[in-house]
């Protein structure tokens, strides 16, 4: 079979990015909603622009592990025909949820997807706000498709695909969609809960394009009318510096884990545990939040 070429869509994508921005912030004016703030939209075009340049080294990596799995063991051989697009969706977009669910869950993940919760605004400027670093590693979670024997480069376009849905439903502009729309897909209502730091909203609608994944293992939480979303962490970092949301969490997680007197086990757990742990029981992770709303509300 001889290997498809598929083109890179995201750069593609920036003009339609920009122009996309500039339509939210017109509207936005005319709602008399205030999403945007230079800095905060200038840091995430920032880290978007980083995450691209990156991106030529972090794609390179995942494409020569995905053919070297695809080349030397792969199960199947999934051929590209109408009916594997179909396949390469629903599977890519299994994979996008656990790797989603888990940086919420594993610290050593969240410390490079923290910085696309980083924003305390909740605009199209935020979908920009991608990871410096998770694309050298976070990819373990789509190996097993060459495996099954998706095409590395099907597997490629797939990704691409997810991410430019997922962009626009960065926004405040759109309330609900028709409910079938709702029931199904990942909607700017659904994500708007995921980006709350609201202990209800916390490490909720870990979606990308089908919300019914959130619905089937128990992470699914509706937008309230009488929850309105707080956006940005439990405890934000209040920098614009692009530098800093890049790595901030990385050196915070590295001081719990390697200073002070604990056992190795207790720094390795600093690594895997949930946000928020310490070894110590002082800490709190998003399930504690969580109930401690609940008893009171």
């Amino acid at each position: 079979m001889e290997d498809p070429n598929f083109p890179n869509i995201i750069l593609y994508a920036i003009p339609f990015f920009i122009f996309a921005m500039l339509l939210e912030l017109f509207v936005t004016i005319k709602q008399g909603i205030k999403t945007y703030e230079p800095k905060d939209a200038f840091s995430s075009i920032a880290m978007g622009l980083g995450n691209v340049f990156l991106g030529f080294f972090s794609k390179a990596l995942v494409l020569l592990s995905f053919f070297y799995i695809y080349e030397n063991f792969r199960l199947f051989t999934i051929p590209i025909t109408w009916w594997c697009f179909i396949l390469i969706v629903f599977a890519d977009d299994f994979a996008y949820y656990w790797f989603h669910r888990v940086s919420h869950e594993c610290r050593i993940f969240w410390a490079s997807h923290v910085v696309h919760h980083s924003s305390q605004h909740y605009n199209l400027s935020t979908a920009l706000r991608q990871t410096w670093s998770g694309g050298f590693y976070t990819f373990i979670f789509w190996l097993w498709l060459p495996l099954l024997g998706f095409h590395p480069a099907l597997i490629m376009l797939q990704m691409s695909i997810s991410l430019l849905y997922q962009f626009w439903i960065h926004t405040e502009t759109i309330h609900k969609l028709p409910r079938w729309i709702e029931a199904i897909f990942n909607t700017p209502s659904h994500h708007r809960v995921h980006h709350g730091s609201n202990p209800l909203y916390l490490d909720r609608n870990h979606a990308g394009i089908l919300i019914i994944w959130d619905k089937l293992f128990g992470t699914f939480q509706p937008e309230l009318d009488n929850e309105k979303v707080v956006y940005g962490l439990v405890k934000n970092i209040n920098t614009y510096n692009p530098i800093k949301i890049a790595f901030i969490e990385w050196i915070q997680m590295f001081k719990d884990a390697f200073s002070g007197q604990k056992s190795i086990k207790n720094r390795m757990l600093y690594l895997i545990k949930p946000p928020g742990w310490k070894h110590d029981g002082t800490g709190t992770v998003s399930d504690d939040l969580r109930a401690e709303w609940l008893k009171k509300n």
